[in-house]
């Protein structure tokens, strides 16, 4: 069951007159037929837009002095035709300088409804400048000895505290046989284990991969 409200129904009543006020005014300034009606509906939709552009500016904390000022032509408008029909002027003999200001509303009006709507994107927007994609770092390779190509893995990132460590390095299983070939000459040779120290200048890789490789080796 739809109970009247009071502020609806004042708006339907002042709405009805603005319409009104309008029409007759366009009439008097020498628009006739359903040109005359067009009138009402062109002043009103510039109003509502200009106001809904207003409201939404404010919420996005962004610059709202052009939705204030084509607010301020369409209210400007509506009064004045309000005015003009109350009895202050002459519908049977309209100036010139009114019938003019009729006649070019239309192209005034176009002009608003166009910038409301059709705004420049501005640099806050997040689709005006993305965010550069993240390079990965690149892959060096280089040879230590004939026919062994040793890869070396990128540089470690700093790792923040408290944030997740990286992941470990895994080493390549013919890095990995190659090392062992090594640490048995070392081995034969000195009698001892080699350390990761030397087996890091022998293959030519980071620090992180030769104590991968180590600890394989172990």
């Amino acid at each position: 069951m739809v109970r009247p409200d009071a502020v609806l129904v004042q708006a339907v009543i002042a709405g009805a007159l603005s319409f009104a006020h309008l029409h007759d005014l366009a009439e008097a300034a020498g628009q006739r037929g359903w040109k005359a009606w067009a009138y009402p509906v062109s002043v009103d939709l510039l109003l509502v837009a200009a106001w809904h552009r207003l409201r939404t500016l404010r919420d996005a904390g962004e610059p709202s002095r052009s939705a204030w000022a084509w607010f301020a032509v369409a209210l400007v408008a509506s009064l004045g035709a309000n005015v003009a029909t109350a009895g202050l002027l002459d519908l049977g003999d309209v100036p010139d300088w009114l019938r003019i200001l009729v006649a070019g509303w239309p192209a005034l009006a176009f002009l608003g409804g166009t910038l409301l709507v059709h705004r420049p994107t501005s640099p806050s927007d997040p689709e005006a400048d993305p965010a550069p994609a993240a390079v990965p770092a690149p892959v060096v390779e280089r040879e230590t000895e004939p026919g062994v190509q040793v890869v070396s893995a990128p540089a470690p990132t700093p790792v923040a505290p408290g944030s997740v460590p990286a992941p470990a390095v895994t080493a390549p299983p013919a890095l990995v046989a190659h090392a062992q070939k090594i640490a048995a000459d070392h081995r034969a040779r000195t009698g001892s284990v080699i350390d990761t120290e030397t087996l890091r200048a022998r293959l030519g890789v980071p620090h992180t991969l030769a104590e991968a490789i180590a600890a394989q080796l172990a």
